[in-house]
């Protein structure tokens, strides 16, 4: 991995990984995956990163994310 990056989240979960890198993408953000997790048996993580001068940005991305939900 170049300098500058750094680790938003990790999850067992490939596809919440990609959803998540997806809408990243979607506003301007630059993001990569590395899984980490075992081919055969799926266990392990799955890494999202950014680079770190994008990180507030992201985390308010995701915390909109996730919070959207519950304020309907």
């Amino acid at each position: 991995m170049e300098k500058h990056w750094v680790k938003l989240f990790t999850t067992g979960n490939p596809v919440q990984a990609e959803i998540t890198k997806q809408m990243l993408e979607e506003h301007g953000v630059s993001a990569v995956i590395m899984n980490k997790q075992d081919s055969s048996y799926r266990f392990g993580q799955v890494e999202l990163y950014v680079h770190e001068s994008e990180e507030a940005f992201a985390k308010g991305l995701i915390a909109e994310m996730e919070g959207g939900d519950s304020e309907q």
